[in-house]
């Protein structure tokens, strides 16, 4: 009796582990395709743009030009949504005199095909080629930002272009590490088809970082990002924020706006 009840345990494990790993995409993407609202609903101009990635996939994306404009923004978002659900922070930023160019992975909004890892890579390399070779922005006027999924996206294209400068708020080690917290009795690092290693890239970013998070954020551990930036290479600054994971930023209020004023004022 006890042998069945092993083998039952030990087949149910493996079911487990088979499930997750063929799930995985459905795990770490959360897509929605209905844009909601648009700049406009701020009070905002935008231009709704389509990009064309090195693979042939047509991204839709978003350019909210500012007046007396620093910089540009090249804004990749998080796992969930699409660049509807993103208008609080386009206005913090373009209240701060910055452009904003946000892009849809992939699979979200109005982007064609289904979000993977290099192609979340592609479409925010589809996004700086626009604004360098068509928008004719010079690349150190370029900031790239990524908010949790989005700062492995924008850790990566630091790491293939240099911009001005890297804004990485709520960001993960890895998706292994990552996984350990969700799932800490499964062999995540064995069967991770996904890495996201932004550990293994900000120590070969020399441009300045600002790495923000909050201590109370629920999904992405504080100290994964507090690990990112003391593996960090300089120049280098941390922002700590209170709230949670989606909230962190608006909770903070004028901390968070302040923080970033400060950081963007420094370098352009």
């Amino acid at each position: 009796m006890i042998f069945v009840v092993s083998i039952g345990l030990v087949l149910g494990y493996l079911f487990l582990v088979g499930f997750v790993y063929i799930r995985q995409g459905s795990m770490l993407y959360y897509p929605t395709r209905e844009i909601t609202e648009t700049p406009k609903n701020i009070g905002l101009d935008f231009e709704e743009i389509s990009l064309k990635t090195e693979d042939g996939v047509d991204i839709s994306a978003w350019y909210i030009p500012a007046e007396n404009e620093r910089g540009v923004v090249l804004f990749c978002h998080g796992n969930a949504g699409n660049i509807s659900h993103r208008l609080d922070s386009i206005r913090i930023f373009h209240d701060l005199n910055m452009s904003v160019l946000i892009f849809d992975y992939r699979g979200y909004g109005k982007s064609k095909g289904s979000p993977t890892e290099n192609g979340t890579y592609l479409d925010a390399e589809s996004a700086w080629e626009y604004l360098v070779n068509l928008k004719n922005i010079r690349p150190e006027k370029i900031v790239l930002f990524g908010r949790s999924l989005g700062s492995a996206v924008a850790a990566e294209v630091a790491l293939r272009r240099r911009a001005g400068a890297v804004i990485l708020e709520s960001g993960f080690t890895s998706v292994p590490d990552l996984g350990n917290k969700f799932f800490p009795y499964l062999p995540v690092r064995l069967i991770s088809r996904y890495h996201y290693s932004t550990i293994d890239k900000v120590s070969k970013v020399h441009i300045p970082k600002l790495f923000i998070h909050s201590p109370q954020d629920e999904m992405i551990p504080f100290e994964q990002g507090m690990a990112l930036f003391e593996k960090a290479s300089e120049p280098k600054e941390f922002m700590r924020i209170t709230g949670s994971h989606n909230e962190g930023f608006l909770i903070s209020g004028i901390d968070y706006v302040e923080g970033l004023k400060r950081f963007i004022s420094k370098y352009f």
